[in-house]
């Protein structure tokens, strides 16, 4: 017996010595590994590139419709804003105003959030679905309504209302069945992306100036808390989820590789290791086409509400300037999402990057450069 377990060691011993074998065992690694950095690149310009769009079609919109100038002040701000300028319910100091509409926003978003997670909890996804898709409805039906009515009045067309009625309608109903029912993942992703950026016009047109700079800083913050914190309410959903084994639900998160099925206990979980966010739990089984990076419609539109509100300052530095900071910052988060491998926040570096290059481009380098184009200065 000992020679023969003897002669089993040198075996092994001659083994692992072997260089071929060892050559094979790191041609192997160095495979996996570029596979692993070839599909994490993909992804995350699978990501960037949606984002921008998103972007893109806010200050295209602002830039085009004369109803988003910063000359055009708003008749009508949202409700969960009432200290502003046209109420008497007001400090008298839009600084002041501005911090006591964000604690009511940011407190009606966590209200909101818990409601959403409790219903979660309870397994009431009827009523889950019946709130989402009430918010879809007015989305796609009332909000597109006003944004076409305000493109017709831009450019003068002749359009008459049993017109428009039928584009809405067509519009808002195959965006209703592509995100509730099924559809083609593309058409799916196209209505998330007009989703928020309709949503983030309207913060852009009905939100006090000071009142939506503090709001872009407070949920930032509050991202913080509620993706990262042992007891946040978006760690809570995420951790529900992956212990039910479920996905998040589509009208949440926009997916870069995905299809959604119908149901929710029906559904089979897509995504990989990495959420942002409200997303998906991670699945180490689903095979590569089925993962990809998600991204909750809140960060689509708060990226989109701080460049089109740099987009209104009519200095195209600036809007430069935010947008590659935003996208710098998400490149940033998904670095870091690719070395934890968990649920992180995608707001916070990103909206504070864009703070910051908007006022060093709005304050800083656009004087400098508005004095050298008077007195001739060129560099």
């Amino acid at each position: 017996e000992n020679g023969q377990a003897q002669v089993r060691n040198r075996r092994m011993e001659q083994s692992s010595s072997d260089p071929r074998t060892t050559r094979d065992n790191e041609g192997e690694v160095d495979a996996e590994e570029q596979e692993n950095l070839k599909y994490g690149a993909k992804h995350v310009m699978m990501l960037i590139i949606p984002v921008s769009l998103c972007m893109i079609l806010v200050i295209i919109t602002i830039r085009v419709v004369t109803l988003y100038e910063a000359a055009s002040k708003p008749t009508v701000y949202l409700v969960y804003t009432p200290f502003n300028d046209q109420n008497d319910l007001t400090t008298g100091s839009p600084i002041s105003d501005g911090v006591i509409n964000m604690l009511i926003v940011i407190a009606i978003v966590i209200v909101m959030t818990c409601f959403l997670v409790l219903l979660y909890k309870c397994r009431c996804y009827k009523v889950i679905h019946g709130w989402l898709f009430l918010s879809s409805l007015i989305l796609l039906f009332m909000f597109t309504f006003l944004y076409l009515n305000e493109v017709v009045i831009r450019f003068n067309l002749a359009m008459d209302y049993i017109t428009i009625a039928l584009v809405v309608w067509n519009f808002g109903i195959m965006g209703i069945i592509s995100i509730h029912w099924k559809g083609p993942l593309i058409l799916q992703q196209a209505y998330l992306l007009i989703i928020s950026a309709l949503m983030a016009l309207v913060f852009i047109r009905h939100l006090p100036e000071w009142t939506l700079w503090f709001i872009l800083g407070g949920i930032a913050i509050y991202d913080l808390f509620a993706v990262l914190c042992p007891k946040g309410p978006l760690r809570i959903l995420v951790e529900t989820a992956e212990a039910r084994n479920e996905p998040i639900f589509p009208a949440l998160i926009y997916s870069s590789t995905m299809m959604w099925t119908v149901g929710m206990a029906d559904g089979e979980p897509v995504g990989g290791y990495n959420p942002l966010n409200s997303n998906a739990p991670p699945v180490d089984n689903q095979p590569p086409e089925e993962q990809g990076v998600k991204l909750g419609l809140g960060d689509f539109i708060f990226y989109s509400v701080l460049v089109g509100k740099a987009a209104t300052a009519d200095d195209w530095n600036t809007v430069i300037a935010c947008f590659f900071a935003i996208l710098i910052g998400l490149c940033l988060t998904l670095l870091i999402l690719a070395i934890v491998k968990k649920a992180l926040p995608a707001l916070p570096i990103s909206i504070f990057a864009g703070i910051v290059f908007y006022a060093c481009t709005r304050f800083c380098i656009k004087p400098m450069c508005d004095q050298m184009a008077l007195h001739q200065v060129y560099l």
